[in-house]
């Protein structure tokens, strides 16, 4: 028996992508995950809900 070089779940979760937002009320910014995109999402700052599709690209890292 061969011992596993990640963790089993690993495959499901390789592919996500990280989302920021900020909230149009208070301009906090809320990170996500490309899996929560469709979930409802509220601000930690101010209390209300931010809609993601909404939000812009400002910029992307790496290459």
């Amino acid at each position: 028996m061969t011992t596993p070089r990640h963790c089993p779940g690993f495959e499901q979760f390789k592919s996500l992508k990280a989302l920021v937002c900020k909230c149009p009320n208070c301009g906090k910014e809320k990170e996500i995950y490309s899996d929560e995109y469709d979930k409802k999402h509220v601000c930690a700052g101010c209390g209300k809900e931010i809609d993601f599709t909404k939000c812009t690209i400002e910029g992307a890292g790496g290459i």
